[in-house]
């Protein structure tokens, strides 16, 4: 099954922000005049659907290893520590790519506004330098010691 097809927790705001199912998304994403942001939200999301898929499958491996029906002989403390351990690692990506998401998703500029050239201007400052006569020029060191000379 292709990342594109797998379900992730953020389709359904994917398809609020950008008005179509993901599937029609990643079809876009692949068109010369796709956004670079559509682009970064179906990457972010596919990592993400990855991450969560390998939560489910640690899950439900701790559950079957839990379950009330099997024999406690079989039961491996090591194993089950293993288990949580890349339990950890999977939520752990999967928590960094939903914040990655939503940070992607809550800078973009709302549905429908087209996007603006940034316009900067240079800012001048004029300044006035005072008159040469208004203070005496400081002397230099060497020149006072030289007019004492004998």
């Amino acid at each position: 099954m292709s990342v594109r097809d797998k379900p992730c927790t953020q389709d359904g705001r994917l398809q609020e922000i950008f008005g179509a199912p993901v599937a029609e998304l990643y079809a876009t994403a692949a068109s010369p005049n796709a956004s670079a942001a559509l682009g970064r939200a179906l990457e972010l999301r596919s990592f993400l659907a990855l991450a969560e898929e390998q939560v489910a499958l640690i899950r439900d491996r701790v559950h079957e290893a839990m379950a009330p029906d099997r024999d406690m002989d079989e039961l491996s403390a090591d194993d089950l520590r293993m288990d949580t351990q890349w339990l950890k690692a999977a939520l752990d990506a999967r928590d960094g790519y939903r914040a990655a998401l939503d940070d992607l998703l809550r800078s973009m500029p709302p549905p429908g506004q087209p996007t603006r050239p940034v316009r900067t201007t240079q800012q001048t400052i004029t300044t006035t330098l005072p008159p040469a006569t208004a203070a005496p020029a400081p002397q230099r060191a060497g020149a006072a010691a030289q007019a004492r000379r004998p």
